[in-house]
């Protein structure tokens, strides 16, 4: 395996796809652009955890208009800056991206599942909320909301499991978890998974089962039709990805979304997120 960088094409799901807003268009690559520079940097096999952390502090500064100098490569990141001053966002929709990168660059090591799914708060649940400010959309859509987007990270580990392990020296998998099934880190190294680390494996995608479920309801309440849409192709996608993990082996091939598989979840996502019957949940809670 090679580091990679991505792009907005590599990912598991649409960015800033047709099927969004013509005019949001820019404010979605404007911020993924932000938060791809962020993760490139926390992820930097060749900087050392103190330089990612003072180029994250950098990048924070340039966020929160703490700096007046900024560097060529912050560019992008006071353009964010600008755009949520026009567009009036709440700045932590970006600014808590870079706690789930301080704790990458710093190494965290994750114990349990409560705090795997509280990094996935910082790490993912933001990206979630942001959409759905862009779109003005009820409260009442940001717990199913923050339920995919947690699943989509989740989905992420388990795909990237052996990448993370041998390229970032990093485990996101709970300790108490790899201890249950007997698997020790450097079974994440090796050429096939051991049968402890399927068991484990199958158990953690059942977990993630269980947030897709909770996610389905989504794009009933939603009242952007692109935006129904949009989601109707990432569930499609995230359960196609599902299944190809539950059947693979992922530390021997990448496991990966094919063009077909793109394909299906745009046709059959898409017209199901615009076909879905409206719904009606309280407000009350939040």
């Amino acid at each position: 395996m090679k580091i990679r960088h991505k792009k907005h094409t590599d990912e598991n799901f649409p960015v800033g796809s047709f099927l969004i807003r013509k005019d949001l268009r820019p404010l979605v690559m404007d911020y993924y652009r932000f938060a791809r520079y962020g993760d490139d940097i926390a992820d930097a096999p060749e900087l050392d955890a103190a330089e990612k952390l003072r180029r994250l502090g950098e990048i924070e500064d340039v966020l929160y208009g703490k700096t007046a100098d900024i560097p060529p490569e912050l560019e992008p990141t006071d353009k964010l800056r600008n755009d949520f001053i026009r567009e009036n966002l709440s700045f932590p929709l970006a600014g808590d991206l870079l706690t789930a990168f301080r704790r990458d660059a710093a190494g965290f090591e994750y114990q349990t599942w409560r705090q795997l799914t509280e990094y996935c708060s910082f790490s993912a649940v933001p990206v979630g909320r942001f959409m759905l400010a862009i779109h003005n959309e009820n409260p009442s859509t940001y717990l199913p909301a923050a339920a995919l987007c947690t699943a989509l990270q989740l989905v992420n580990h388990v795909q990237d499991i052996k990448y993370d392990a041998k390229f970032l020296k990093r485990v996101y998998i709970p300790s108490n978890l790899l201890k249950k099934y007997g698997v020790f880190p450097d079974d994440l190294l090796k050429d096939k998974e051991i049968p402890g680390l399927t068991r484990l494996k199958k158990a953690v995608l059942q977990k993630i089962k269980g947030l897709v479920k909770e996610a389905e309801i989504l794009p009933s309440i939603l009242k952007s039709r692109g935006l129904k849409m949009e989601i109707g192709v990432i569930l499609s996608l995230t359960n196609i990805m599902i299944q190809k993990l539950e059947k693979a082996d992922v530390l021997t091939n990448e496991v990966k979304l094919s063009g077909i598989d793109w394909i299906r979840s745009v046709v059959f996502g898409a017209a199901k997120g615009f076909f879905t019957r409206p719904k009606t949940l309280t407000t009350k809670g939040f």
